[in-house]
């Protein structure tokens, strides 16, 4: 996250509370290979011993401190970081990680999850990966989870008793993008604000909150023409949680506000139209191919408290306005309002699927 994005995250007053896992995510995470037993958790780094300011290459406090422990600590901790690597990346194959240390460890001190980024080194060509070790968080996991199974993107993440292990998201972060990216001649205005389009509608139908510009990157691919763009989330803790409808549309924040003036000025609305359909298509098309998976995800969900009764019922109205849908009305939590807003997608593509 860049500065801008942290000065206005230092803003937020009132933190989101943590949901912890239930029994029935726990089920999901063990089936499908999420749940793994982990040699440290989030609580045991807690318990370093010092901390200093880590600043930016041009001296910007970056807002989060790099961490030490006891000497005495340190070769365990070190290991214990290394086999949470190999397991997230490999499977837990150890011996292709032995040249591999943990370089540093930094502690998030704003935000709502203060995480701890773990940066990993390979000593036999200084190339380097980052992790991230969180306290678990019920709605952060059903967002990681939701990304995975509805997005293009994979997202690759464990899990702990009460920690959670994510894997690096790369790319530019929104805020940067703006300010240094967005206006190169190297990119296609078209193709940047068809992503828009699509990163904005699944947002929407997935009920992933908070998209400011500094809680997800661009990823840039060179391609045989140009480059390739693809917008990717890298903050989760805002899935199904809010009762406010326009929080699930990221063209709606301030802070992406030339994103969207971006598109209606590369875009016409006929072409708008066309990509909030093509995606659409694409996310029906998704959830048919892992409907027995998502059910299960959902009907966890359903069963899980993840956000307050009032904020239920203001969403629930308001997508049954939006929608001009009132099956919305009948929703009980937020679960069953993010089935209802899916099967929209899937009744959809079935009416426009010719019978044979």
């Amino acid at each position: 996250m860049s500065d801008s994005g942290k000065s206005q995250n230092l803003l937020l007053t009132k933190k989101k509370p943590f949901f912890p896992i239930p029994d029935g995510l726990r089920d999901y995470l063990i089936e499908y290979n999420r749940e793994h037993d982990l040699p440290l958790t989030y609580r045991q780094l807690l318990a370093y011993k010092h901390s200093v300011p880590l600043y930016d290459s041009l001296g910007r406090d970056t807002l989060w401190v790099s961490v030490t422990y006891d000497t005495g600590e340190m070769q365990a901790i070190n290991d214990g970081l290394r086999e949470i690597y190999a397991i997230l990346k490999s499977d837990g194959h150890m011996g292709t990680m032995k040249h591999l240390y943990a370089d540093r460890i930094d502690y998030c001190t704003f935000g709502n999850s203060n995480p701890f980024r773990i940066r990993i080194v390979n000593s036999q060509n200084d190339n380097y990966d980052y992790y991230y070790v969180k306290s678990a968080d019920a709605s952060r996991i059903y967002g990681l989870e939701l990304e995975h199974l509805l997005s293009p993107n994979r997202m690759h993440y464990l899990t702990f008793s009460s920690t959670l292990i994510e894997e690096h998201v790369m790319g530019i972060p929104g805020d940067i993008f703006i300010s240094d990216w967005l206006m190169r001649d190297e990119i296609n205005p078209v193709r940047m604000a068809k992503e828009l389009i699509k990163f904005n509608e699944r947002c929407f139908f997935r009920l992933l909150g908070d998209m400011r510009s500094y809680n997800f990157v661009v990823d840039i691919t060179p391609d045989i023409e140009g480059f390739q763009i693809r917008i990717r989330c890298m903050d989760f803790d805002q899935q199904s949680y809010s009762g406010r409808m326009n929080f699930y549309f990221p063209q709606f924040f301030k802070e992406n506000r030339e994103l969207a003036l971006y598109c209606l000025k590369h875009l016409s609305n006929e072409s708008i139209e066309q990509y909030q359909q093509e995606e659409h298509a694409l996310m029906a098309r998704r959830i048919q191919a892992i409907h027995y998976r998502l059910d299960n995800l959902i009907t966890s969900m359903e069963e899980t408290r993840i956000s307050e009764p009032e904020k239920v019922k203001e969403l629930r109205e308001s997508l049954a306005n939006y929608h001009k849908k009132d099956v919305f009305l009948m929703c009980k939590n937020m679960g069953e309002i993010l089935r209802t807003s899916l099967n929209l997608l899937t009744d959809d593509l079935m009416a426009r699927t010719p019978s044979h």
